[in-house]
């Protein structure tokens, strides 16, 4: 229970609770942190699951007293640590709706409410990311979500979810290196509803530029499991050396990213948190990833690329068999012998919308047993990732 609960405040989102999964090495940003949680305690309740090591950890246990609720990760099948704290945090909350969020994402209390209140339509919420500060590698990385934004919507360091879809899935896997697409597909599979809030802006803190350099080919390595984009991707390289042979073919080609990631820009009122000159950097973003895929494409040969201390070789479950997953599954409970209450209790989440279904009250709540799984190890509280950035 937060301080705030605890007091006997109300919290102004109390249907509602924030997970903050974290591995720190170092309490650099401890005071700035700290004064987030204590606002964000007045909001809505706080879990913060932290796989820092143990003297790192007693410290954030005695700042974060009162403000949120602070506990190891638990055991959960799979290499990806940032897994095993959702899953911790998911396993021990009794609330319907669940803010999860990386360790430099910084809601504001309307962009927090808005979150909560698609959840009433929908099973899995996407907001959009945008930097609260703009060094160089910040705007560069603006490039990248401009880009995505014309032509998608991009992959945001935070997600809002409702707690009985993941319970209904039993998780998510916890041996890919795109957690967040894996745990939104993994919903969508099930039969849930995701919607993608493009103008729902949410800020986060810049990484150093030492982080954002080690990030280049994981980021890339994130494609492969997104097959369309890995192709255009892999044939940027072979573009950028036919260019090369003639100067002039330069112009169209960059003119082109440029006009794309302005597109971007002006979409869902991108232009209210991306400043005018933010599409000017795609080309610079298109050049490193043109040379970082085929590095991922070495690291995949490799064995997969290295993350929190492991080589994780999967990006992601491909759609399909996720989809024949949840199938079987409902085939499953449709001839089971359970009581109707025990089924439906039982059933993926097959309802695309909810906003017709009474809101039901919490209840004790039933610990979420982990999906068996031989391939790989129980992630140890050691491997959650460090400022864990989603691509």
């Amino acid at each position: 229970m937060t301080g705030t609960e605890g007091s006997g405040q109300e919290v102004q989102l109390p249907e509602a609770e924030y997970v903050l999964p974290l591995r720190w090495f170092s309490d650099e940003g401890l005071e700035e942190l700290t004064g987030y949680l204590r606002m964000l305690s007045g909001w809505i309740r706080i879990t913060v699951v932290d796989g820092s090591a143990p003297g790192l950890y007693e410290v954030h246990a005695a700042a974060w007293a009162g403000l949120a609720e602070h506990r190891r990760p638990e055991s959960w099948p799979g290499r990806n640590g940032k897994v095993a704290g959702v899953m911790t945090g998911v396993r021990h909350s009794s609330k319907k709706y669940l803010v999860l969020a990386d360790d430099d994402v910084r809601y504001t209390l309307p962009a927090l409410r808005r979150l909560v209140e698609l959840l009433a339509e929908a099973d899995v919420v996407r907001p959009q990311n945008y930097f609260l500060t703009l060094p160089w590698h910040a705007r560069w990385d603006t490039a990248r979500t401009l880009l995505n934004r014309a032509v998608a919507s991009d992959f945001p360091g935070t997600l809002g979810v409702r707690r009985s879809a993941l319970e209904a899935t039993d998780g998510y896997d916890g041996d890919v290196l795109f957690e967040n697409l894996e745990l939104i597909r993994t919903v969508k599979a099930a039969g849930g509803r995701e919607l993608r809030a493009d103008d729902l802006f949410v800020g986060r803190i810049p990484a150093t530029a030492a982080h954002f350099r080690g990030q280049r080919v994981r980021q890339a390595y994130d494609d492969f499991a997104q097959p369309i984009r890995l192709a255009v991707d892999l044939s940027l390289l072979p573009l950028t050396i036919f260019a090369a042979r003639r100067p002039s073919r330069w112009i169209p080609l960059l003119a082109a990213a440029v006009a794309i990631a302005e597109a971007g820009r002006r979409r869902k009122n991108g232009r209210a948190v991306f400043p005018p000159t933010s599409a000017l950097w795609a080309p610079c973003w298109l050049l490193e990833r043109a040379v970082c895929i085929w590095l991922a494409v070495g690291q995949r040969l490799g064995g997969g690329v290295k993350y929190a201390g492991n080589r994780m070789p999967t990006a992601g479950t491909p759609r399909y068999q996720l989809r024949r997953k949840y199938a079987a599954q409902r085939l499953q409970h449709s001839s089971s012998p359970l009581s109707p209450r025990d089924q439906e209790r039982n059933i993926p989440c097959s309802q695309p919308s909810r906003s017709s279904q009474p809101s039901q009250p919490a209840t004790k709540q039933t610990p979420m047993k982990a999906p068996a799984r031989q391939e790989a190890p129980a992630a140890p509280h050691s491997e959650l990732p460090s400022r864990t950035m989603s691509s």
